[in-house]
């Protein structure tokens, strides 16, 4: 488990990109998401088409008020991002999951980068006032 530098939480609203296994439950996501960005406000959670559906993400959405927003895979792919990896490749189609659906949903800069806790992959990109 990685222990998140609350240092630099982010002050502006994020779109967080969440990145989980099938079957993942809505308090550890919350938790995952928490520990991560701490009482930032967020404006949706984003993630990979086939797990935006998954029953704790869309109790985890619900719970803090916002939408859940789904790419497909070449979406993700098609993002450049900080962090790649193989294995998620391999088994979802693209290398990020998390820091591309924040980038995607946030249309802003990462704030915060891929971080994993409890087997769940945070990361938070800066939504722009408009």
């Amino acid at each position: 488990m990685v222990t998140p530098d609350t240092s630099q939480r982010p002050r502006l609203p994020v779109a967080v990109g969440i990145g989980i296994r099938p079957g993942t439950g809505a308090e550890r996501i919350l938790r995952a998401i928490r520990s991560v960005v701490g009482d930032t406000t967020i404006t949706c959670l984003a993630t990979l088409d086939r797990r935006a559906t998954e029953a704790g993400v869309q109790a985890a959405a619900a719970t803090i008020g916002v939408a859940v927003v789904a790419f497909t895979a070449e979406q993700l792919a098609a993002v450049d991002v900080r962090n790649r990896s193989h294995r998620t490749a391999d088994a979802v189609g693209t290398p990020s999951v998390a820091e591309a659906a924040a980038l995607l949903a946030g249309n802003g800069e990462l704030v915060c980068g891929r971080t994993i806790v409890d087997g769940i992959v945070i990361a938070a990109a800066a939504v722009p006032r408009s």
